[in-house]
């Protein structure tokens, strides 16, 4: 009896070793970057502010008060088209408008019809001119700050990827070109599996992926922008 199951001890000795020594190696140290070897200071930042004559973007987040009109301040996003949306006076173009051009509007059509001597103020809460917005089919969209240009692939890694319902071959940058809006669209397949280039994205490009889950005015833009159509002379 004992010398039938000697072999599955010694399997069952020798396994735990196996086990002990791979616990032990994955402890210590290993791989191409050295140790103990201090690290230089960071790269000095530097903050940009919007110049005084900024124009409002797709996607910035404007913070509009209407004096004694709690109904109508709050922080209203500005849509792909360019539009928000406002109680009583509904959609109102705001993209390529200085605060103080949408707060003269605003002003207007609110005086027209609702209130008397409306007291507006708009102000920029979050700008895209100094983020990368990624929306649509991702499973974390958002603005994300950057400094520099990135890697398509990088940007939608930033919003932790698509989602299963996403169409990976039909992905949409919106950029500012020359004073206008221009968009181009990529098929990410393609580029991580390296038959594509992967293209530069720049602070105050959005990308918006496509899929199911996007909502209908978005899924207009997209049936407008040829697959693998191409910015203009940057």
């Amino acid at each position: 009896m004992y010398l039938e199951h000697a072999p599955r001890r010694l399997l069952a000795i020798l396994s735990i070793a196996g086990i002990v020594l791979l616990s032990g190696c994955a402890d210590t140290r290993g791989g191409s970057i050295p140790y103990d070897r201090p690290l230089a200071a960071p790269d000095e930042q530097k903050f940009q502010t919007l110049e005084q004559n900024y124009k409002i973007a797709p996607m910035d987040k404007l913070a509009i008060k209407v004096f004694k009109m709690e109904d109508l301040s709050g922080d209203y996003d500005v849509d792909l088209a360019g539009n928000i949306s406002l109680p009583l006076i509904g959609q109102v173009q705001a993209v390529n408008l200085t605060t103080a051009q949408l707060d003269d509007q605003l002003t207007q059509k609110l005086g027209a019809k609702y209130l008397e001597h409306p007291d507006v103020s708009v102000a920029i809460k979050a700008s895209t001119a100094h983020v990368v917005t990624v929306d649509g089919a991702v499973k974390e969209g958002g603005s994300f700050p950057v400094g520099s240009p990135i890697s398509l692939i990088q940007a939608v890694a930033m919003a932790k990827g698509t989602t299963e319902d996403a169409n990976a071959h039909r992905v949409a940058v919106f950029r500012t070109v020359g004073g206008q809006r221009q968009a181009a669209a990529f098929d990410l397949t393609s580029i991580r599996r390296g038959e594509m280039a992967d293209p530069q994205i720049y602070p105050g490009d959005i990308i918006v992926v496509d899929g199911s889950s996007v909502k209908a005015a978005q899924k207009q833009i997209f049936q407008s922008i040829p697959l693998l159509a191409i910015f203009g002379p940057l």
